[in-house]
């Protein structure tokens, strides 16, 4: 087979001597130590080439809107208080632009894969999710998006809203999400939103338990319909700040749940710390959900971005390596091994929980991410920026190191 390009060097994994890439139609034809070919070449120079960052929780719809949105408490009160008026604003336009925004940045960090969360209620209607649609065609040449479509305002106090996300399902949207902390019946709103689930045969994603009382959660039933509606492997919950305030015992007991469960759990660290605590004028709890613990103990666990420049989290540049670090310094990992699973919670596991292979071997797509390091431990503990990254063979975005200048 006539080779379209070579990558030189190129690490597949940690400790391994560097091999070539050989790639052909889009997809990689061969992988051996020394490639003999006149086709053309990049060099990898023992850099690790990896199939790229997934972020699991992003949301695109109201990134971006700091100038029009202001959270006056800080905590996320305030932050659901701002977007809802600031939502009454949004158009169609307006989201994609802003989505098209992160969507850049995202690709430039080396994102090849991304689980977005669009709002649906009366007040957006489908504006944002038609708007996202469009971002998944128009962008494909880069990254996959998966679209989950969720009621952040709640859904049996809202009227019209499952209406609306029926609507968002039949037109495409690959999965739901819930939020019953903001629902007047949390209960049965986790209820309608698994029969929604059953109905139309899709996954679930809630933002679940966001808060530091231990005394309630809503995580138990959570895990009693995922065993009852057999959707083990098939839920994922976000935020659950309360499992940063539980001892060791009942920390213990949660984890054995999720994996019985077959739940995955994502850890949104920026938006956590900058939202969580707000009660407290000394000793401020951290509230970020331990995910090293559960990772450890057999559950799926992701670290993601979550909010970009917006109430909820006022900066961000969809750097996941960023994101890991910071988890990583709240939970205190400083051991190649506790890096090494920071970087898969941001890699691996969402491709895991995603439904998409990140495997590199012959007949892949050749969808892949040069980071200039040797190690995934390296790439956290440095905050390593991808230097380049292709799909299908195509380059899709250069971010050449820094070339010192010496006198």
């Amino acid at each position: 087979m006539t080779l379209d390009l070579i990558i030189r060097r190129a690490r597949l994994s940690d400790g391994a001597a560097p091999v070539d890439i050989g790639v052909a139609q889009g997809r990689i034809a061969t992988i051996a130590p020394d490639i003999a070919s006149d086709a053309p070449t990049l060099d990898a120079s023992g850099g690790m080439i990896f199939r790229g960052f997934a972020d699991s929780h992003l949301h695109l719809d109201k990134a971006c809107i700091l100038e029009r949105a202001v959270n006056r408490t800080g905590d996320l009160k305030g932050a659901l208080a701002a977007v809802t008026a600031a939502k009454k604003g949004f158009t169609t336009e307006d989201v994609y632009a802003r989505g098209a925004r992160v969507l850049e940045q995202a690709i430039g960090q080396g994102t090849t894969l991304i689980r977005t969360q669009v709002e649906i209620d009366p007040v957006i209607g489908l504006a944002g999710f038609e708007a996202v649609k469009q971002l998944k065609a128009n962008y494909s040449w880069a990254l996959d998006l998966q679209i989950c479509v969720f009621p952040q305002e709640g859904l049996l106090n809202y009227p019209g809203t499952e209406e609306l996300l029926r609507a968002a399902l039949a037109g495409g949207a690959d999965l739901l999400g819930g939020c019953p902390y903001t629902d007047t019946d949390p209960e049965g709103h986790i209820a309608l939103l698994f029969a929604m689930a059953r109905e139309f045969d899709v996954d679930l994603d809630f933002h679940l338990d966001f808060d530091l009382d231990t005394s309630w959660r809503h995580l138990d039933e959570v895990a009693r319909q995922t065993i009852a509606h057999r959707m083990q492997g098939r839920v994922a919950i976000g935020h659950v700040t309360k499992l940063s305030m539980l001892p060791p015992d009942a920390l213990a007991q949660s984890i054995a749940l999720l994996k019985e469960a077959g739940i995955a759990l994502t850890v949104l660290p920026a938006t956590d710390l900058f939202i969580t605590g707000r009660d407290h004028d000394h000793a401020v709890p951290r509230g970020v959900a331990p995910a090293h613990r559960f990772h450890a103990g057999g559950v799926c666990c992701t670290v993601a971005t979550n909010n970009v420049l917006n109430p909820f989290t006022p900066y961000g540049d969809c750097s996941l390596p960023r994101m890991a670090n910071l988890f990583a310094n709240v939970a205190q990992l400083g051991g190649p091994e506790e890096l090494t699973a920071c970087f898969a919670m941001v890699s691996s596991d969402p491709f895991r929980l995603l439904g998409v292979s990140d495997r590199i071997e012959e007949g892949a797509p050749a969808d892949l991410v040069l980071l200039p390091c040797d190690s995934r431990a390296a790439a956290v503990a440095e905050i390593r920026r991808p230097l380049w990254g292709m799909r299908g063979g195509k380059m899709t975005f250069e971010a050449p190191a820094p070339r010192i200048l010496r006198p």
